[in-house]
């Protein structure tokens, strides 16, 4: 009778969702956090308003659960938003601001001088990333710089700092736990991912003086233990945590070298699976931890698509040509092509691999014999194309062909979409129940670390797979492809 609580901390919200051990979600309760831009660029998050909602959410949870017997055990699993960093006075247990989140841009000049200074290379090196406000680094020596008395306090050992992970961490143990993980370590901008170790020469780089930072354990480690304000008479362990786009990798089961995800969302998320060796991303990718279970470090590819899904609500609700994105699979399929037309879908730019910020949207190649049908099956198809753009890549930097491509999120149900992905790739593609992969990579990362599983085996035996799509790959979709990639050229010329 042991139960597992999976906290996915997002950006918008904290998700608390209940599982049991054979990895099904019994529950789930969702508090919504309060965004703040005080200045153009600057976003943030109030930790301490994080930190009651997750407690709020599992209160929910448990008092939803009213039918789970009495004499359940329960363990709590983290996932969350990545980058997001916090610093807060160690004796106070008050942050110093509010969480700079994963989006603000405060520490651009600062990267841009870094990057002046002939950095990149050697950041890019210990890092596996590439010098970005994104990452967690350029948010916190900005802080350092320009909060009164913050680098005075911070030289004296009063100050510690954490991706969101470890706030939650410390504040549920009273302190007692100042813990990250591998992946969201490997997001800082300040680990190395070679040596598994925070890096003297980018703590240097950066000033943030070694003792704010947290000790790194791997993400099947146990982490502590709580009461959860009270809500619980006895304490319970807190068990398997890593970064959300980490934590799909693994609710994907993506355990193998050359196995891959693709969260087909508002944009998409493609992170592959590349072994137990740091390898050099291929230009425009980053290379962080993976994930690391059974004293082993896998490591990742990743990059990031902006407009997928985002670029099927336009057509449904801007242009108004369907009533919803679900409608348009049916009228996409009563033409056999696109007749040549191409969508390039880039409404905020084009992010992996292209990295052209300031590309416009466009559509290539219609004539008076356009249809409907025409522009919305070369909508559908233009999702297919960005993934084979990125997958391609980080096919060249693994060496070889990925073997195959597990799939999530809503567009998932489109089969048309997911046949073409599958005979544009050359690959499979695997769609499975999961509907919060993080979510569920936590859950296992928990199993793992309370030896519910041993292996990887065991828990991939739980895996449920809808359908594995198989490939059709004909001469005609190379042709096809080629004519994307000459369409996204006319528009980044």
């Amino acid at each position: 009778m042991n139960k597992i609580i999976a906290i996915d901390q997002s950006t918008s919200s904290t998700k608390a969702m209940l599982f049991d051990e054979q990895c099904r979600m019994l529950a789930r309760c969702n508090v919504d956090h309060k965004q703040y831009y005080p200045q153009a660029g600057w976003v943030e998050h109030d930790a301490e308003e994080i930190y009651a909602n997750m407690v709020e959410a599992i209160r929910k949870l448990i008092d939803h659960s009213s039918d789970i017997p009495t004499n359940v055990q329960y363990s709590l699993a983290i996932t969350n938003q990545r980058e997001t960093v916090v610093v807060w006075n160690k004796m106070t247990g008050k942050p110093v601001s509010n969480a700079i989140v994963w989006q603000d841009t405060r520490g651009k000049d600062i990267c841009q001088q870094l990057r002046k200074n002939g950095c990149t290379e050697m950041v890019l090196e210990k890092s596996g990333l590439l010098i970005d406000p994104n990452f967690s680094a350029s948010g916190v020596k900005w802080l350092l710089d320009h909060h009164k008395d913050v680098r005075e306090q911070a030289d004296r050992g009063e100050l510690l700092m954490g991706t969101i992970d470890t706030w939650l961490i410390w504040k549920l143990t009273g302190g007692k736990s100042f813990y990250t993980d591998t992946t969201n370590a490997s997001r800082t901008m300040l680990f190395n991912i070679h040596t598994m170790d925070w890096d003297d020469d980018l703590l240097n780089l950066f000033q943030i003086p070694r003792t704010m930072l947290p000790q790194v354990l791997p993400c099947d480690a146990i982490y502590g233990e709580t009461t959860v304000e009270g809500l619980f008479d006895t304490p319970i362990p807190i068990a398997g945590v890593l970064g959300d786009s980490h934590g799909a990798l693994v609710g994907q089961m993506c355990f193998t070298q050359g196995s891959g995800k693709v969260t087909y969302g508002t944009g998409s998320s493609v992170m592959v699976n590349i072994g137990e060796k740091p390898l050099a991303a291929p230009e425009g990718l980053v290379t962080s931890v993976g994930f690391s279970a059974f004293n082993k470090h896998f490591y990742g590819f990743e990059g990031n698509i902006y407009s997928t899904g985002a670029t099927l609500k336009w057509i449904a609700d801007q242009l108004k040509l369907v009533g919803s994105p679900v409608e348009m699979e049916a009228e996409a399929t009563t033409v056999s092509s696109t007749n040549g037309v191409y969508i390039v879908p880039a409404f905020a730019g084009l992010g992996a691999p292209w990295w052209k910020p300031n590309a416009k949207a466009g559509v290539v190649g219609m004539t008076f014999s356009t249809t409907r049908a025409h522009f919305l099956r070369a909508a559908l198809e233009s999702i297919a194309y960005q993934i084979k753009d990125l997958i391609d890549v980080m096919a060249t930097g693994t060496g070889g062909k990925l073997k195959e491509i597990c799939a999530d999120g809503g567009p998932t149900k489109n089969q048309f979409l997911m046949q073409f992905q599958a005979d544009l790739l050359d690959s499979p593609v695997v769609c499975t129940e999961v509907e919060d992969a993080s979510a569920l990579g936590a859950v296992i990362m928990n199993g793992f670390a309370r030896k519910v599983w041993t292996s990887f085996d065991d828990v991939v035996q739980l895996r449920k797979v809808t359908q594995v799509i198989q490939p059709h790959h004909t001469e005609e979709m190379d042709n096809l492809y080629q004519g994307w990639r000459k369409a996204v050229n006319q528009l980044i010329q």
